[in-house]
Order: C-alpha cells, then sequence, then structure tokens
C-alpha cells in the first residue's frame, strides 16, 4: 500500500493537550512537529525504536538541524521520548513515550 493512503491512529491525548501544550505554554511547535513525525514513525513500526538522525529528521519534516536538534532536547527533557546510541557517532535510536497511557 503507497505510504500516502496509510492511516496512522493518533491518541486524543497528542492532539487535544499535548499540541497545546508545547506549542502554546512552551512555545516550541518544532518540538510538536517532531513528535508527530516520530509517532507516526514508531507507530507504522508497531512502536519499537526508531533509528534516525537529526538530518534524517530534518529532511522529513522541513525543519533546521538546529530546530530539531533543539526540538529532540526538549522532548527529552519533558520525558516524551528516550533516545539512546550504542556510541557517540552512532545513529541515535528513538523510543515515543506516552505516560498518559497505563498498561
Amino acid at each position: 500500500m503507497p505510504r500516502f493512503r496509510e492511516t496512522v491512529p493518533i491518541d486524543a491525548y497528542v492532539l487535544d493537550v499535548l499540541m497545546r501544550d508545547l506549542i502554546g505554554h512552551d512555545q516550541k511547535p518544532a518540538a510538536f512537529v517532531v513528535y508527530l513525525h516520530l509517532y507516526g514513525q514508531a507507530a507504522r513500526n508497531k512502536r519499537r525504536h526508531i533509528s534516525a538522525s537529526v538530518r534524517t529528521i530534518a529532511d522529513a519534516t522541513g525543519l533546521s538541524k538546529s530546530a530539531v536538534h533543539a526540538a529532540l532536547t526538549h522532548l527529552r527533557r519533558r520525558q516524551l521520548i528516550a533516545t539512546t546510541a550504542d556510541h557517540v557517532t552512532a545513529t541515535p535510536r528513538h523510543r515515543v513515550l506516552r505516560h498518559w497511557r497505563t498498561r
């Protein structure tokens, strides 16, 4: 199926609360865009880690690399994503955290 016909379910919390919080309160619209991108990639990959560099995310979202870097830092600080890497120069793996969901 072509990628543009694929749907990705989004939690109501993301649209009703997180969008207003990141864009309005934190004044970080790039963080919301990056979160949505990672969220979509995670949904397509069955919630696995997403391997993506700052440049890859910048190319996919249309944001600058510095905006993506700042957004990732903000999302990590807010505990909305967790990032790991095998070593300093390795491509980071991002995991989208959804703390509003209980298991």
